[in-house]
């Protein structure tokens, strides 16, 4: 365990018990899965394991609501897919809403890995986490910044999702996020979100990293094509930055066999987050099963 040792003197009784129940949830849901697989259900173990339920119902039978629709950015020029998840069971009016940032390649439908619209509709329904959504929405492939002019999917965050969520009546009246979780790259992009919030002076109340991309060389960086040059990255980096990140509580989980594992060990040991767990596994889908029932409890401790 890579435990830090100021979290481990802030995790209460009260979390300790609520990240329990929410890894026994989990489990459940694993189990359920695996009878629906045996009994002719491959396409809804698929999706699960995907992080994205069909017919918005879990695993634990629970409804969910999950809508997709395609809206224009014009921070990014384009069309881009906006998926919400919210929880069962409780009013949608006003809910408290966290973004989710996707990794390389990918986009907003598969941003919820490791089970977490599961454990979230679990969480809620049983009431061990306080009522949140998620809003996730596609981000391209340039570590959340504007690498190409007219593409910036940082404003797009800061300035175009809240009025995206507030037209819906979610994240109250203002609709701006009150956390942002992300996974790999979206994890990068969660830490430089917490920087852009708190240069606004409106920082957010979590930032959830999960396996965040942080390379500790230009080299390895510079083939994901995110960056011009090595004081474009240097400028942004969140390990390079760790000063300007802000007030929020950050919380960062990371596999011990991760390609990132580097990065985030350094993070923890410089930033102190509230959560920094280095933990077995690697940068998979399996890994993020086991963690995404702490992260639902860290996000649901700050809403």
């Amino acid at each position: 365990m890579g435990e830090n040792t100021t979290d481990a003197r802030r995790f209460s009784r009260r979390s300790l018990f609520a990240s329990t129940g929410l890894l026994g949830l989990a489990a459940a849901g694993v189990a359920a899965v695996s009878a629906n697989a045996a009994a002719g259900g491959e396409g809804v173990q698929r999706t699960l394991q995907a992080g994205y339920p069909l017919d918005g119902k879990t695993a634990f039978g629970i409804d969910s609501t999950i809508r997709s629709e395609r809206l224009f950015s014009a921070a990014r020029g384009r069309e881009v897919n906006v998926v919400t998840i919210l929880p069962p069971t409780v009013p949608h009016e006003g809910l408290p809403m966290s973004l989710l940032l996707h990794g390389l390649h990918g986009n907003a439908h598969e941003a919820a890995v490791g089970g977490l619209a599961d454990v979230l509709a679990a969480g809620v329904a049983t009431r061990l986490v306080p009522a949140f959504g998620f809003i996730a929405v596609d981000g391209g492939d340039n570590y959340w910044h504007e690498h190409y002019s007219g593409d910036d999917p940082m404003r797009m965050l800061l300035d175009e999702v809240p009025q995206w969520l507030a037209a819906r009546r979610l994240g109250g009246a203002a609709g701006e996020p009150f956390a942002c979780t992300g996974v790999s790259m979206g994890g990068f992009g969660a830490l430089v979100y917490s920087r852009r919030r708190a240069e606004r002076g409106r920082p957010a109340n979590a930032i959830a990293a999960v396996s965040p991309g942080l390379l500790t060389s230009w080299p390895e960086m510079s083939k994901r094509n995110a960056f011009s040059n090595p004081d474009e990255w240097a400028g942004l980096d969140p390990l390079r930055n760790i000063d300007k990140l802000g007030p929020s509580p950050i919380g960062l989980w990371c596999g011990d066999r991760d390609k990132f594992i580097d990065g985030a060990r350094q993070f923890i040991g410089s930033a102190r987050p509230e959560i920094g767990r280095i933990t077995p596994g690697g940068h998979t889908e399996e890994y993020w099963r086991t963690i995404t029932p702490d992260v639902v409890g860290f996000l649901g401790r700050h809403v």
